[in-house]
């Protein structure tokens, strides 16, 4: 009897912690021709580099080079102001999904 295969699931890095998850978990962030912007689909075209959800990683992204020297770009101001409403998209979804405190 045959055991049923499992399904592969891709595996991605953090480009700041450099952590490993699973591709659809991490946040995906691509240089095309018009500036830095991030790719909810995970497919579209351009290099791509990929952020887990910790508020430090956004962090460290917003303030230092690391996701500029992964997508071997500048960053520009307007790029910067993209990736800090994404930021605070994200953490806005995280704090919604987590579990509420009850009160008594």
């Amino acid at each position: 009897m045959t055991t049923p295969s499992r399904k592969h699931v891709p595996v991605r890095m953090c480009v700041v912690c450099r952590e490993h998850g699973g591709k659809r978990v991490l946040t995906r962030v691509v240089r095309t021709a018009g500036g830095v912007v991030v790719d909810p689909t995970g497919k579209m075209n351009g290099r791509g580099a990929y952020l887990c959800d910790k508020a430090s990683c956004w962090q460290r992204v917003l303030t230092s080079d690391v996701l500029a020297r992964a997508l071997r770009a500048t960053l520009t101001s307007q790029d910067r102001a993209r990736l800090t409403e994404a930021a605070r998209q994200a953490q806005l979804a995280l704090a919604s999904a987590a579990p509420q405190e009850t009160r008594r």
